[in-house]
């Protein structure tokens, strides 16, 4: 039986729960986190925060894909074309490596505004299309082509 991976969304900030639930139940669970300094009023503090907010993916097959709703916070399937979002291993390949590599901040984006078509230059995600969703002064969010998910990406230089 062959195994895919599909996009759960699930109740915002409940991503790490619902992935360590969803490992207990023998669920092949994929939560990419990253690291971000946060800011308090007396001080900092690096904290991990999931890549995508109230999504995680899980590899299963077509008939296990109802027994993630026994656990609590999961919401739904992502759906894309009218049918649940099923990512490419070589996507979820490519995704792992390059937060692995953790080389996010060695990006640049100039001039650019919402709704601009791009391909990504270098890094895991070379040659990948996006579409640019929202830039802000350190962040970009894009479309991922083919993946149907939202990176919201840290961004060093960004005018």
């Amino acid at each position: 039986m062959s195994k895919n991976w599909y996009v759960l969304y699930v109740k915002p900030k409940n991503e790490k729960k619902v992935a360590e639930r969803l490992s207990i139940q023998n669920i092949d669970v994929y939560c990419p986190m990253i690291k971000e300094i946060k800011q308090w009023s007396d001080r900092k503090k690096k904290i991990e925060v999931p890549l995508f907010k109230s999504y995680v993916f899980v590899n299963i097959s077509e008939c296990e894909r109802q027994k993630v709703f026994e656990v609590p916070g999961v919401v739904r399937y992502l759906f894309w074309l009218g049918k649940p979002a099923i990512v490419r291993e070589v996507e979820m390949e490519t995704l792992k490596k390059w937060l692995s590599n953790d080389t996010v901040e060695n990006y640049t984006l100039t001039k650019l505004e919402s709704g601009d078509r791009v391909a990504i230059k270098n890094g895991a995600l070379k040659n990948k299309k996006a579409e640019i969703i929202e830039i802000g002064k350190t962040r970009v969010k894009l479309i991922l082509e083919g993946m149907g998910v939202v990176l919201n990406m840290k961004i060093k230089n960004l005018v």
